[in-house]
């Protein structure tokens, strides 16, 4: 047997040594503060086991990780429908990129890029009586854990910076593709990625996506097929434009988020977080990335 927690904490010492740790985000200020020297590192394994090393318990912006969170709220009301306004593709570009929205008639790559989350957040500000707290009770609901929050300096950050999410929703909304007012779609959404979580909390919440939709608590929140498609979409467009780059070092689906964290599953078997706020030029954690290569290299799991 594997043992995890060896396995980990060789891997944590190891990269904790490393003398390029990447850049911390700056675009949104209240990244800008984050110390690049954290890094922590939390299994769940689907029997309830857990295995955690560094700053695994300390609270960080998980940023466009909560976009796999919404698409999960969102496809359990529009179930297939959803595909309507959206696509599965990888876009080959960066997370905020605006050309292929254009060119392709308001219809976003995939709904993990910036254009497609924004769209999945309109979905929930029309299905959601109050979007942004009934979003966070799912999110608590999901983790069993009711101290999870929005960071409203983060929120308020993203809100005074978000001119190209600004031009996104603008562009969505000329081409009929988004329903509700700007302002509204864009304060959930600003709010939804300013959800912090520590790296115990994040694998906690993607239990659900290596449980074939059920949550910690085995209590079914979506269904196997739609977990499938979610965990596909993953795979092929969690790392933006180093997408094909984590499938072929990792080989797992995941989700990064420019605060730092990445988070990854092995369906059946584990979920795997990781954070260290440094970024590698494509917008990824640098030490997450490495951590996680290293996790699947030594162990053999992966999907492959």
């Amino acid at each position: 047997m594997i043992d995890f927690q060896e396995t980990i904490e060789a891997i944590y010492y190891e990269l904790k040594q490393s003398q390029n740790k990447g850049v911390v985000a700056s675009y949104i200020p209240e990244l800008s503060k984050q110390n690049k020297n954290s890094f922590g590192i939390h299994i769940q394994h689907i029997d309830g086991r857990t295995f955690q090393i560094g700053d695994w318990n300390v609270p960080f912006s998980i940023q466009s990780i909560s976009k796999v969170l919404a698409l999960s709220k969102a496809i359990a009301f529009e179930d297939n429908r959803i595909w309507d306004r959206m696509d599965v593709e990888p876009s080959g570009n960066p997370f905020n990129h605006l050309s292929l929205l254009e060119l392709e008639a308001g219809i976003p790559r995939n709904p993990l890029i910036n254009a497609g989350a924004i769209v999945v957040a309109d979905i929930l500000v029309t299905h959601l009586k109050h979007p942004k707290t009934d979003f966070l009770n799912y999110v608590r609901i999901i983790t069993n854990d009711n101290s999870i929050n929005y960071n409203v300096d983060v929120a308020a950050s993203e809100k005074r910076t978000g001119f190209k999410n600004y031009a996104a929703a603008n562009l969505l909304k000329s081409f009929g593709n988004l329903n509700n007012d700007i302002e509204v779609v864009l304060d959930f959404y600003f709010h939804q990625c300013a959800l912090e979580m520590t790296c115990s909390q994040l694998s906690k919440a993607f239990f659900l996506f290596a449980n074939k939709g059920k949550c910690i608590n085995n209590v079914q929140h979506i269904s196997s097929s739609h977990t499938k498609r979610i965990n596909a979409i993953m795979l092929t467009c969690g790392f933006y434009d180093e997408a094909g780059e984590f499938a072929f070092e990792v080989g797992l689906p995941g989700k990064s988020g420019v605060g730092g964290g990445i988070v990854a599953l092995l369906p059946n078997d584990f979920v795997i977080s990781t954070w260290a706020p440094g970024l590698n030029p494509k917008g990824n954690s640098l030490l997450g990335m490495q951590a996680l290569e290293y996790f699947t290299t030594k162990t053999g799991r992966s999907i492959f």
